[in-house]
C-alpha cells in the first residue's frame, strides 16, 4: 500500500517519517520523497495516529488525487534540481511528462490551479535556491555554476537571479548570509 506525504522534500523528512513508522510499528518496504510503500494496508486508527504524528513534524498525509499529483510534480523537480548529478538532455516539460506519465499541459494547468504559480516559476525558484547553495559553498565559479545548472549563459543566470532575489549573484556571494536561503519545505 502506498501513502503520499506532503512537504516531504528532504533526507531529514525521510528520517522523520521513518522514525514515526517505526514508533507506530507500521512495516514499510520503501521511503521515497513524498511517498511511502507500506507492507500492508493500515487501519483507520493507525492512519489517524500517523497523520497526527506527521503533523507534529510539519508533514501531512494526502488523500486528494490532485494534491498527490502536485506533490509528485514538486518532488520530481526538487530531486532533479537539488539531488541529480546531471540534468537530462530533454527539456523540463518532456522530463516531467515522462516521469509522471501525464500530458505536460494537464500537469501545468493543474499545478497553476492548485498552487497559484506556474511549473516554470517553481523550477526557476528551485534553480535559484540551488545556485545560492552553490555560491555559499564557494567551490565553483559563477561560470561553472551556470554550466552546471544548464543556463545558456552567465548573463542569463545573473538576470534570473537578480529578478528572483533582488541581488546580483556576486553581491549575494559577498553577503554570505545563510538566512537568505529558503528551506526546500517552504518552496
Amino acid at each position: 500500500m502506498k501513502i503520499h506525504i506532503k512537504y516531504m522534500v528532504s533526507f531529514r523528512c525521510k528520517l522523520a517519517v521513518k522514525e514515526e513508522l517505526v514508533k507506530l510499528k507500521l512495516g514499510f518496504t520503501s521511503i521515497e520523497l513524498g511517498e511511502v510503500t507500506l507492507k500492508k494496508n493500515i487501519h483507520a486508527e493507525d492512519r489517524e495516529s500517523l497523520r497526527k504524528a506527521l503533523l507534529k513534524k510539519g508533514l501531512e498525509l494526502m488523500d486528494d488525487k490532485k494534491s498527490m499529483l502536485i506533490e509528485k510534480t514538486k518532488t520530481v523537480i526538487i530531486e532533479l534540481i537539488h539531488y541529480a548529478e546531471k540534468y537530462p538532455k530533454v527539456n523540463f516539460s518532456e522530463y516531467l511528462s515522462e516521469q509522471l506519465d501525464y500530458n505536460y499541459t494537464h500537469l501545468s494547468n493543474l499545478f497553476s490551479e492548485v498552487t497559484g504559480t506556474t511549473i516554470v516559476n517553481y523550477i526557476i525558484i528551485n534553480k535559484i535556491e540551488r545556485v545560492k547553495e552553490l555560491l555559499l559553498y564557494d567551490e565553483l565559479t559563477l561560470t561553472e555554476i551556470s554550466f552546471l545548472m544548464e543556463y545558456s549563459s552567465v548573463a542569463h543566470l545573473s538576470h534570473q537571479f537578480k529578478r528572483v532575489t533582488g541581488l546580483t549573484p556576486t553581491y549575494f556571494k559577498q553577503l554570505k548570509q545563510f538566512k537568505k536561503r529558503i528551506q526546500l519545505e517552504e518552496l
